[in-house]
């Protein structure tokens, strides 16, 4: 007997929302006014997001996809899509302001919107792991091995709701506010989950273009909003280090179930 499908909603919406918004409350508890602390946090989470954008989404991009060419070119994509984006942004928020020197540099823009970019881009790399746990426990019911991959999804989420959090709150967003941006970019995991369960399948092709055009935005969002803000903060190779440090932990909870 199929699992009810308003399990399969309660337990995504544990592994989504609540797995982002956690992260989210833990990065409003480690927040700080110092700028050495802010630029160490955002350095942390740079290295964070490389390690997740390379060792999990980009790998699980390209076994699903069914030609060799479409993972890398779909990186390609959301990260131009992200970067002439930005770009709009830029002009349309300084459009009218005369005294701010970069108003079209089109490479920079406040930390608000790398957080907003970053929750939009998490929310659509939670589409397909939505799809992938609504279309196993369809297909399997409830099991120990559907548990536990739900859970190891909710903290893989944690890091990505600190993440999002962490640019908002020294962009000068309210602790609440940050912690419910990050919560609902999980949102797609259940929407995910609910078109999975129907299915009762995957769609390989949709899965890599979805996780590929992700990560093309949150490595715009690493290379050309994290780090630089980060620098900007805090001149010192110490950052350098905490990105490392990140990425450490990124592949400490990617590569933790196997053992």
């Amino acid at each position: 007997m199929k699992t009810p499908l308003l399990f399969i909603i309660l337990l995504t919406l544990l592994t989504g929302v609540g797995g982002l918004g956690l992260g989210g409350g833990l990065a409003v508890l480690l927040r700080r006014e110092s700028p050495r602390t802010a630029s160490l946090l955002l350095s942390f989470t740079a290295g964070l997001m490389l390690c997740i954008v390379s060792l999990d989404m980009v790998p699980e991009a390209a076994e699903a996809a069914p030609a060799l060419w479409i993972a890398p070119l779909c990186l390609l994509l959301g990260f131009g899509v992200t970067f002439l984006l930005n770009c709009w942004i830029d002009k349309s928020v300084h459009h009218s302001d005369r005294n701010h020197p970069h108003a079209c540099a089109c490479g920079h823009h406040d930390l608000h919107t790398a957080g907003i970019v970053l929750a939009a881009a998490v929310a659509l790399h939670n589409m397909p792991v939505g799809m992938a746990i609504g279309t196993a426990v369809a297909a399997d019911g409830v099991s120990y091995t559907a548990a536990l991959a739900a859970a190891t999804i909710a903290l893989h989420n944690i890091p990505e709701g600190m993440s999002i959090a962490i640019p908002l709150l020294h962009d000068g967003s309210r602790a609440a506010a940050a912690v419910a941006v990050a919560g609902l970019s999980g949102l797609p995991t259940v929407v995910g989950a609910v078109l999975g369960y129907y299915a009762g399948m995957r769609a390989p092709a949709a899965l890599a273009v979805a996780l590929s055009l992700a990560g093309g935005a949150m490595l715009y969002v690493v290379f050309f909003e994290l780090l630089p803000e980060a620098y900007r903060q805090w001149r010192s190779r110490w950052g350098m280090l905490f990105s490392v440090v990140g990425f450490a932990l990124g592949v400490l909870l990617i590569f933790s179930h196997v053992h």
